[in-house]
């Protein structure tokens, strides 16, 4: 039997086994079945962490909750599975013909599978779940760009614990990562290749995770301790995590040091440039963005950019006059070109801007602004704006005395979007967004 035979084979079977369990279909990949997934393995129970977002039951069990969705009419396999048994077991599964399956084809499909599934799909075997150490595999998923940003948040109301957001299915998880530390706040400063940095407000502290497989790291003490706050970059060293990594911090009097995941060590590259007036008045309310190995950080008085090269050491400062009546404002960055989000409130009236940086003038170039008729929703409230993600996807909270708005800017397509409230599991309680970060998910991405 030839190749094309056997994977057609093959997604015939996936087909069947979906309908029969309830996985995401083929023909709707971000369509989940309204239903809670309990794995038990013998007396070796097998429960794997789907992104972290699992719940205790009243017996012990750990309970993922994949969809808030009304139940919907069953199909008539899963009103009688017995009847479909045997097209599981049919001359379909012969081993003479799965034997010999390819392995790179194997990895290649489920590669591409969408990242809520391919989380479920690990369950089945050790084999299976076994594919996030296999370098060959991390190179096919290497291969497949993600299409979207996943949002890692932290609320007002659970601030020891997050919330992620997948704007694909417009679902929010809600998760706890045990392994940072309690009692204390622990922020998401930067992303990059799949892995998040946190810094603990009460220590100082950095750690690197991977918020889908739990992969974490404390990094090591810094040369000397910095207690005022600071801005944060991160870089890859290559297309990958795999390829390591490099974190940045930088204060407002100019101290700063560099982080690289192969050393696994702290180190200075040389003494801040004299012609950059110091103290520097950072804009903490901007996230860094990065381009290529350029880190770039906002600041005020005056008002422009600092960039540091990661490879070259360089500093630049460029000058850069903020828009009139800008309020709340934070860097983005979409396909190499330095963007800028603000809040503009003129009297009673409030509404979000994007714009664009002109190299050629370094000036800022308005591109898209918020429909009018959410801007009136804004009219006459005293708002403040947080962006989260800086990569082409921007979730904006907008939150006044009396409200609390979750909106979505797409830069490619220049959408904008309501996202679904944020409540906690099992309850109608709203939470309210603190501060997050965007992340591109990754299944192999290690800390």
């Amino acid at each position: 039997m030839d190749g094309a035979a056997v994977l057609r084979q093959l997604v015939g079977q996936i087909q069947e086994l979906c309908e029969l369990y309830g996985s995401p279909s083929l023909d709707h990949p971000h369509h989940l079945n309204p239903r809670w997934y309990i794995l038990e393995l013998n007396n070796n129970s097998l429960e794997y962490d789907f992104c972290g977002l699992l719940m205790e039951g009243k017996s012990g069990q750990k309970m993922i909750d994949v969809h808030n969705t009304p139940p919907c009419k069953r199909s008539r396999r899963e009103k009688n599975p017995a009847k479909a048994l045997p097209l599981v077991s049919s001359d379909l599964m012969e081993q003479h013909i799965w034997k010999d399956f390819p392995e790179d084809l194997f990895e290649a499909v489920i590669a591409r599978l969408p990242i809520e599934s391919f989380f479920r799909f690990r369950t089945v075997c050790r084999k299976w779940n076994s594919l996030l150490t296999s370098s060959s595999f991390s190179q096919y998923i290497a291969e497949v760009p993600p299409l979207h940003p996943w949002f890692y948040t932290v609320t007002h109301e659970n601030i020891s614990s997050g919330s992620m957001y997948n704007p694909s299915v417009r679902k929010w998880y809600h998760l706890s990562i045990s392994f940072l530390p309690t009692k204390t706040i622990i922020l998401p400063v930067a992303s990059a290749g799949g892995l998040i940095c946190f810094l603990d407000l009460g220590h100082k502290n950095f750690y690197v995770c991977n918020p889908l497989t739990d992969s974490f790291k404390e990094l090591p003490p810094r040369s000397f301790r910095v207690w005022s706050r600071v801005a944060v970059g991160m870089v890859l060293n290559g297309k990958t995590a795999g390829s390591g990594y490099k974190i940045m911090w930088l204060g407002c009097n100019g101290d700063h040091e560099i982080y690289d995941s192969v050393q696994n060590s702290w180190t200075r590259n040389g003494a801040f440039p004299p012609n950059i007036k110091l103290p520097l008045s950072l804009n903490f309310r901007s996230q860094t963005i990065c381009i290529g190995s350029n880190l770039y950080f906002m600041h005020a008085e005056p008002d422009g950019i600092l960039s540091y090269d990661m490879a070259s050491g360089d500093w630049k400062q460029f000058i850069i006059p903020s828009p009139l009546h800008l309020t709340d404002h934070t860097l983005a960055e979409y396909g190499g070109q330095i963007m800028l989000v603000g809040l503009v409130s003129k009297n009673a009236a409030t509404c979000v801007y994007i714009w664009e940086l002109q190299r050629m003038t370094l000036l800022w170039k308005e591109v898209d602004r918020m429909p009018n008729i959410w801007c009136l929703e804004l009219y006459g409230k005293h708002v403040r704006m947080t962006c989260l993600g800086n990569q082409g996807l921007l979730m904006l909270s907008l939150r006044s005395r009396r409200m609390n708005r979750l909106v979505m800017y797409n830069c490619s397509k220049r959408e904008w979007q309501r996202v679904p409230e944020c409540l906690l599991p099992h309850g109608r309680k709203r939470q309210t967004i603190a501060c997050g970060i965007a992340f591109d998910p990754c299944a192999t991405a290690s800390a």
